[in-house]
């Protein structure tokens, strides 16, 4: 009875651990991976290129045992067809939103290029019936649309494509599908390391709201298919105008880049999201060098500390067990 007792207790001690335990990556593949928490509940989503697909689990160390549901595929044809990157899902005054980057199977370049969204009003974004609210009307072609408030406001950040960069651009929303007034290019890739493997990009802006009501955006600079693809910091002070380019300062240095000694390479299109109370943020990352933006790319998550300035902390990108509550 002793040992049957020792070994149950073993048993429950390791079950205990690898519940608090994240072992990075969370699954060995997802690019473009976001998290958003509710209800206690964790929902994934990562680029599947002609299909929209929601992990759901309430242990995130477990997501690999969630199976993967479709919730909507790309049609045949029309402006809507091909790529579909990068999606997002939100909870906005008690519905659904899905936000989504696609383009013409006719016409599958940069100049084609839109974000779209669908609507859920199911409490259950994998039940109901998901309506498709068209393009956002963006005023120029681009990728990585996401949404937030600040003060009371709604805004759409996205990265649109000007001449020969990608810049990261900002707009006030009438509604969480429709731009309401004029864009502001709050960013341009005027670093150098916003500038390897041959393009000029900033991508994949994501908000983050700050303990002292700071503003920060993070983004991903140069190309996806560059080892040296990073996540790089926009900030601005509580209380400004997020439309004002001169509100945001940005970080000189990635505040997310490589680490061949943790066997991390190119970690980039990042989202945040909440936990327990603490921040937390979900990226994806190569194990090896030179493999470009393919399917290898695998999704990570770490938590995100602050300063007593209210300044967002980034540990060492790493592989392997990670804990957390």
């Amino acid at each position: 009875m002793r040992r049957a007792a020792l070994v149950l207790a073993a048993t429950l001690l390791v079950a205990a651990s690898d519940a608090r335990t994240l072992v990075n990556p969370i699954l060995p593949s997802g690019a473009d991976p976001w998290i958003v928490e509710a209800n206690g509940t964790f929902y994934f989503m990562a680029t599947r290129g002609d299909r929209l697909a929601i992990r759901t689990t309430r242990n995130l160390a477990r997501l690999a045992d969630a199976p993967e549901q479709v919730v909507w595929r790309a049609p045949a044809s029309g402006p809507n067809s091909a790529s579909i990157w990068a999606p997002e899902l939100h909870r906005i005054d008690g519905r659904w939103f899905l936000y989504y980057t696609a383009s013409d199977r006719a016409a599958d370049d940069d100049a084609h290029r839109g974000v779209w969204v669908l609507e859920n009003r199911s409490p259950d974004p994998l039940k109901g019936e998901w309506i498709d609210r068209g393009r956002v009307n963006s005023a120029r072609p681009g990728i990585d649309g996401t949404t937030f408030t600040v003060h009371g406001r709604r805004y759409f950040a996205y990265s649109p494509y000007v001449g020969p960069d990608s810049v990261i651009a900002i707009a006030r929303m009438a509604n969480p599908w429709t731009l309401a007034g004029r864009e502001a290019i709050i960013a341009r890739p005027d670093q150098l390391w916003e500038r390897q493997g041959g393009r000029q990009i900033l991508e994949g802006p994501a908000f983050l709201k700050g303990p002292d009501g700071g503003l920060h955006i993070a983004y991903s600079g140069s190309a996806c298919w560059s080892d040296d693809y990073a996540v790089g910091l926009l900030s601005a002070a509580p209380g400004a105008d997020p439309m004002r380019p001169e509100s945001w300062r940005k970080t000189p240095r990635p505040v997310l880049a490589k680490s061949p000694a943790t066997a991390i390479w190119a970690p980039g299109h990042n989202g945040f999201f909440i936990a327990r109370g603490r921040t937390w943020i979900v990226y994806h990352a190569n194990n090896a060098e030179k493999l470009g933006c393919g399917n290898r790319r695998a999704p990570h998550v770490q938590e995100v500390t602050w300063t007593r300035d209210g300044e967002p902390v980034f540990a060492r990108p790493a592989a392997g067990p990670a804990p957390a509550p």
